[in-house]
């Protein structure tokens, strides 16, 4: 009887201990396994929320830089558009340019024309490059913008020019004339939804207004009404801006600035050109070279309420970047009109407004080029930065509840030699207790 209360005990020791040892081995083997010697609110609970809102975060992290990677992506498929948009109008120029030429028969300008048609037809093609099924360039993801009237600045003109200058007291801008002759001829060439219109006037005693109004009475005849407001002035005030910011000359600087007569898309200009020759027939080229710095400074635009492209690259909410994308399309850009109609290199005066509206259609693609290129290169910096907290927040994280895995070895090893040690001693009692049992039979 002695030595059953005495084995007892001794053998629950044993127990409890091999228990203990299975226990520290079985966590030193999860912290192997795992990397952390925190992996449950049991082992510390401060600890573990701890680095459970840690991980959280790195996710998040690692998802967003993910983000910013397929965003570089689509804006490169649009940028690829966009390039490809622009090689396109650099041929046309130059095509435009020879139609222009005198030396050009109609012949030429024929079979420069069925090219512009192709080129034309390709743009829009471009406009229709997608990204996961998206298109991109067509309008469709363009941001929010007010109505505004289109605006074409010139800042060449001496600063006292305005509207009702007369063209033989016209200067430049250092203030030497521009001595137009009153038998000078002046011809305006516009281009509005796809088509060319042209009117001629000799200088006389006309103001520059009367340039637009001559371009006005071009539209009239076609039964398209008036083009331009020929209320123009010499202010830095421009108008007012797709955003609905009032617009000034980048100089503070007054300048001339030429707005359509409608506001809205309904109103836009694609592009118009000016020029002046003698009575001879001979260009006056410093005239015309001031008369074609006419620039778009404020675009045709519609009340819309904005679909602009969403791109989430940060861990928490409302950490994204808008981009909007524009519309390059021919119909956009001004080559083409809703009747399907390309811009015409048929006559001279044809490819001098046409030489216009592309270097218009240039900027504008430049414009949002630039946009693109912007937002890509502030994703490639959101990249890195997202990827360097995520490697600080790693390592901290490490630090609060990663495992020491020599430590944690070393452990396992000591557990696994008690875990051994005791059960020998524990099947050895088992043992003892049955051979004294057998000499009380």
């Amino acid at each position: 009887m002695a030595a059953r209360v005495g084995g007892y005990p001794q053998q629950l020791a044993l127990l409890n201990q091999l228990n203990r040892a299975n226990k520290s081995f079985n966590k030193h083997m999860t912290a192997i396994a795992t990397g952390n010697k925190v992996n449950s609110p049991a082992d510390n609970p401060s600890v573990y929320a701890i680095g459970t809102k840690m991980g959280i975060r790195i996710g998040a992290l690692d998802q967003a830089a993910a983000n910013t990677q397929t965003g570089s992506a689509m804006l490169k498929v649009a940028d690829g558009a966009m390039s490809n948009t622009l090689d396109i109008l650099a041929t046309m120029r130059e095509r435009a340019l020879a139609a222009a030429n005198s030396t050009a028969k109609d012949s030429d300008r024929a079979s420069i024309q069925k090219e512009f048609n192709q080129y034309i037809d390709q743009i829009t093609d471009n406009s229709l490059v997608e990204y996961n099924g998206m298109s991109l360039m067509d309008g469709s993801h363009g941001g929010q913008s007010s109505m505004t009237t289109q605006a074409y600045t010139n800042k060449t003109f001496s600063a006292d020019t305005a509207g009702d200058t007369k063209l033989t007291d016209l200067a430049y801008r250092h203030g030497d004339s521009m001595e137009i002759q009153a038998t000078d001829t002046v011809t305006v060439s516009f281009v509005k939804d796809g088509k060319t219109y042209t009117n001629s006037f000799k200088a006389g005693n006309a103001t520059l207004a009367d340039i637009f109004v001559s371009a006005n009475q071009a539209g009239q005849k076609a039964g398209i009404g008036d083009i331009f407001d020929t209320n123009i002035g010499s202010t830095k005030e421009i108008g007012t801006d797709a955003s609905g910011k009032t617009l000034n000359t980048p100089d503070g600087k007054n300048a001339i600035t030429v707005k359509a007569a409608q506001a809205g898309k309904a109103g836009e200009i694609a592009g118009f050109a000016i020029s002046v020759q003698t009575a001879d027939g001979q260009e006056r080229k410093a005239v015309n070279n001031v008369f074609n710095n006419f620039y778009e400074s404020i675009g045709a635009a519609e009340n819309r309420s904005g679909n602009a492209l969403t791109l989430q690259v940060g861990a928490d909410a409302n950490q994204s970047i808008k981009v909007g994308l524009g519309n390059i399309s021919a119909r956009a850009l001004g080559l083409q009109g809703s009747d399907g109609s390309c811009l015409s290199v048929a006559t001279a005066e044809d490819a001098q407004a046409a030489l216009a509206v592309i270097d218009n259609a240039i900027s504008k693609v430049l414009d949002q080029s630039t946009t693109v290129g912007a937002v890509s290169s502030r994703l490639e910096y959101t990249y890195k930065n997202l990827n360097t907290e995520s490697e600080n927040l790693t390592a901290a994280q490490t630090t609060l509840i990663g495992a020491d895995m020599a430590k944690e070895i070393t452990n396992l090893a000591s557990d696994n030699i008690l875990m051994q040690t005791t059960q020998a001693m524990l099947a050895q009692s088992y043992q003892n207790s049955s051979w004294f049992l057998n000499l009380l039979k």
